[in-house]
């Protein structure tokens, strides 16, 4: 079922299909596009909706709104830009690893963090583990290993998701971050590294994508519990 705000028809069968309620991309909607299809989620019984892609302010104004408006909590993650409304405690189960390979990815990083958690998945961070001083990732090898998932996340030349996937005996998912010098071109040399690598298990996502690396790994993780 759909209901039709006219800028948005709000998805309440997502749950059903996909195993998780619709999710906001919030940057380029308005305060209050966000808030109409937030308080209408709620209204309809939905916890923890994810709003990505908000900046401090924004997320002040839209929490503000929701409150007022459905009387519920929300709850800012300023690393990883994301609202949540109607926050509330989730069951998590099994475990992904989210490695990085310099602190300057942390934001894509925390996208992905926090959306596995209110997904509903236990979250392992490796931060500033990269080629550059590789015995810090070497030194970790016990994480990986017991990980359900992996999301590796890289900028320059991105060749952690490599090395990271002829680690892993679990499924790796790539994320090119938009991090690096001129010739790194926002990110793409990176990807094409990462949809070059010579090891097996590697999946990639569009540059900075951390929420999608996290929802996919989120359902590998879910499918591994159900077994």
């Amino acid at each position: 079922m759909d209901i039709d705000l006219g800028y948005a028809k709000v998805d309440l069968d997502r749950m059903e299909r996909q195993g998780a309620d619709e999710v906001i991309y919030g940057e380029s909607k308005t305060d209050a596009q966000i808030t109409g299809i937030a308080v209408t989620m709620v209204h309809s019984g939905c916890k923890n909706v994810l709003i990505t892609r908000v900046d401090a302010d924004k997320a002040a104004a839209v929490s503000a709104a929701v409150s007022g408006a459905a009387g519920v909590k929300c709850e800012y993650h300023a690393d990883a830009r994301i609202l949540i409304a109607n926050a509330a405690p989730v069951k998590k189960t099994g475990k992904i690893v989210i490695v990085s390979a310099g602190t300057s990815d942390m934001p894509v990083c925390e996208e992905a963090a926090v959306t596995a958690e209110t997904l509903g998945n236990n979250v392992v961070r490796l931060y500033d583990c990269g080629v550059a001083g590789i015995h810090r990732l070497l030194s970790r090898t016990d994480e990986l290993s017991s990980a359900r998932a992996v999301i590796a996340v890289a900028g320059m030349e991105g060749a952690l998701a490599s090395v990271v996937g002829g680690l892993c005996k679990c499924p790796v998912i790539a994320v090119p971050t938009s991090v690096g010098y001129g010739a790194n071109f926002g990110g793409l040399s990176a990807l094409l590294s990462m949809l070059n690598s010579c090891a097996c298990g590697v999946s990639v996502v569009n540059i900075d994508n951390g929420f999608g690396a996290a929802v996919i790994a989120s359902r590998i993780n879910k499918m591994t519990s159900a077994e």
